[in-house]
């Protein structure tokens, strides 16, 4: 076992928590996090650049002057990729540049992800979060207390309404549940903040 402090929301430490060494603690596999962070940058790739081919741009299919007697190269249609405002041949298209990846791989990326951010003492772990108000103030303020307003993932035991329409406008900012959050979320960010909830539903996802 692996013990976290615990932090109250104005930053000073409240006790501390035993966790699982396995999750919290143990070696990172810098391969599996390397090829994760690259899986992520790629999934963030917008894949909208898209060229039309000759069976997608306008034009007759007509043959534009006879095969031969002509002197000239024999043609096709005005549609042919060697001619001007023709279709493109072998051009880029529309597609999704988010890698396939085995859930044993992801699994391993966030444990490493999670023990990399423990060592360096990136990850805060609070009791609760109560907001005395429903603003993206009451938060930030929060945050800053956290020493978190930089750039932060907040990992919440079950996904949150109130707090993701709090949390939406804070830059850097990225609100996911232990369900959803993956080794790219962890490493991404500057800090990792997680409830104590979260922590459990973490260790029994990964362990």
């Amino acid at each position: 076992m692996a013990t976290l402090p615990v932090y109250d929301l104005d930053g000073s430490q409240a006790g501390e928590m035993e966790v699982s060494a396995r999750v919290f603690d143990g070696e990172p596999n810098g391969g599996v996090l390397h090829q994760v962070v690259e899986g992520g940058l790629a999934a963030a790739r917008a894949g909208t650049a898209h060229t039309r081919t000759r069976s997608e741009v306008a034009g007759s299919t007509r043959k534009l002057y006879r095969q031969k007697g002509t002197g000239r190269a024999r043609a096709g249609d005005r549609r042919s990729p060697i001619r001007s405002g023709g279709g493109v041949a072998m051009g880029p298209r529309m597609r999704s540049h988010r890698p396939r990846m085995p859930r044993r791989l992801k699994a391993e990326a966030l444990r490493s992800a999670l023990s990399v951010r423990a060592r360096a003492g990136d990850l805060t772990v609070v009791e609760r979060i109560e907001l005395p108000e429903v603003k993206t103030k009451a938060l930030y303020e929060v945050l800053v207390a956290l020493g978190a307003e930089g750039g932060a993932v907040l990992v919440l035991a079950d996904p949150d309404e109130t707090l993701w329409r709090c949390g939406r406008n804070i830059p850097g900012l990225r609100i996911r549940s232990a369900a959803d959050v993956n080794g790219y979320d962890v490493m991404a960010a500057r800090k990792v903040i997680a409830l104590r909830d979260a922590i459990g539903r973490l260790e029994a996802r990964l362990s």
